[in-house]
């Protein structure tokens, strides 16, 4: 039997938007809805893109992919450091199983499918793609189609989002999202393919940019600004391009609609590396009069315990003797030490000393295997209120500014999950679907077992 299936991915779209008060303005989302499986998608530990889209489509975790954000340890070296892409995802694909079975694919902008991979159909890679002089396409001669698809530049995604120049970021935001639907549109046309999945930047992008102006919970919300309505649009449109989609696909197209993870409001970042200086654990050799990123040859390293990252959460690295080139740590000491960071990362509180909720997690009891190197612990700052700042100099362990330009939201750890037509009565909202379902869900809408180390369950 020919079965077809489409995803539709939507990075950091978010239940509370999506699901909210604004589902009346998206008729689409509520036709898929109406005929189909619904609900609130848990995330990786972490929530972030890289590497929650890979982790949905080989149903592993971070841990067993041994990638933990988009940059990680290399080795046990202080700055030995490597910025992950395709050739670091050794797990397969769902369409590299549907491959080995005859069944073709096409994949458009799933994040780490850069540098693209050969596959049984035709793949364009993905936001890390460093610029359009890289060959980001598979078949490479795709790569000229593209501008003729998207009906004018393709664009893989916004330049700079985190800056000032609000009305500009938010027209590249609404081109990008135009072209690469109707570039997959074009391709879902002219192509032969069984399964096809995209990603579209966009809400991420939009949510980091504008959560201020919509957000009455904000700190820095107004009411009235001129941007107070551009989210809520931006989600009109999304839904016009998704029913543009859809209408387009044959009558007996199975079609999921899926989010990575959500989004939030940031009440602020905690400098993470000025705590751990503060607390006793990291000793810098001179302490910088500016704000300045945390570098190894600023650390002495003999005095030091542990140091960390800034991100979305906090990386917390430990000076292990015997594994740090300067370890301090002696081997009989690593539990009880990170123990008691934990317990006083879990008691820090804001710049007034009320809690804020922060949660420490350790790979080994959240991952099932722990390729690579992971952190030794990471850090949900505030349970997810609050980023996690790496630079140091800054004379406080509170900040208000993001230290890597302006971002007013932080990621959730729930994202959205449709799925519409599978050829089954109407099933309405479900419990919590996990990430890690969906690939093997996705096989077995094939008739193709899942292979026993996927972590998910058959929806």
């Amino acid at each position: 039997m020919n079965r077809r299936l489409v995803v539709i991915g939507l990075d950091c779209v978010t239940p509370e938007l999506l699901f909210g008060p604004w589902l009346s303005d998206l008729p689409n989302v509520r036709r898929l809805m109406a005929d189909g499986l619904f609900g609130r998608l848990q995330s990786t530990i972490p929530p972030i893109t890289v590497p929650a889209w890979m982790s949905m489509m080989t149903s592993h975790d971070p841990g067993t992919l041994g990638v933990y954000g988009f940059r990680n340890r290399k080795s046990h070296a202080y700055d030995d450091m490597f910025t992950v892409n395709a050739t670091h995802i050794s797990s397969k694909t769902v369409w590299n199983i549907l491959s080995k079975n005859r069944r073709r694919s096409l994949v458009v902008g799933v994040p780490l499918t850069y540098p693209p991979k050969p596959l049984n159909g035709a793949m364009v890679g993905c936001f890390l793609t460093p610029d359009r002089n890289a060959t980001f396409t598979y078949p490479p001669e795709l790569q000229t189609r593209l501008y003729t698809l998207a009906g004018g530049e393709y664009m893989i995604d916004v330049k700079d989002f985190r800056n000032e120049r609000r009305r500009e970021t938010l027209a590249q935001i609404e081109v990008m999202t135009e072209r690469r639907f109707r570039a997959f549109r074009a391709l879902l046309k002219e192509d032969d393919w069984d399964f096809a999945m995209m990603v579209e930047m966009g809400p991420d992008r939009i949510h980091h940019a504008f959560w201020r102006f919509i957000d009455p919970g904000h700190r820095l919300y107004q009411r009235g600004n001129e941007f107070e309505d551009v989210v809520r649009r931006y989600y009109v449109a999304m839904d016009t391009e998704i029913g543009r989609t859809v209408d387009a696909l044959p009558s007996d197209t199975s079609v999921i609609v899926v989010s990575d993870h959500g989004a939030k409001r940031m009440v602020g970042a905690i400098a993470i590396n000025e705590f751990l200086m503060r607390e006793g654990y990291l000793v810098l050799k001179t302490y910088p009069a500016s704000p300045t990123r945390l570098t190894a040859d600023m650390i002495d390293w003999k005095a030091t315990t542990a140091w960390g990252d800034g991100g979305y959460y906090a990386r917390v690295f430990l000076n292990i003797e015997g594994r740090e080139p300067d370890g301090r740590i002696a081997a009989g000491d690593v539990d009880r030490v990170r123990r008691e960071l934990k317990d006083k990362l879990e008691a820090l509180g804001d710049a007034d000393g009320n809690p804020i909720g922060t949660r420490v997690f350790f790979p080994e009891d959240v991952y099932r295997e722990c390729r690579g190197i992971p952190p030794d612990m990471i850090v949900y700052l505030g349970n997810l209120d609050w980023r996690s700042a790496g630079t140091v100099g800054n004379g406080s362990v509170h900040l208000f500014e993001n230290d890597t330009g302006p971002d007013d939201a932080n990621h959730a750890p729930e994202g959205i999950f449709i799925w519409h037509n599978r050829g089954k009565q109407p099933a309405g909202p479900t419990e919590r679907v996990s990430i890690y379902d969906v690939a093997p869900s996705i096989l077995d809408f094939y008739s193709i077992p899942a292979p026993a180390d996927m972590i998910g369950k058959t929806l």
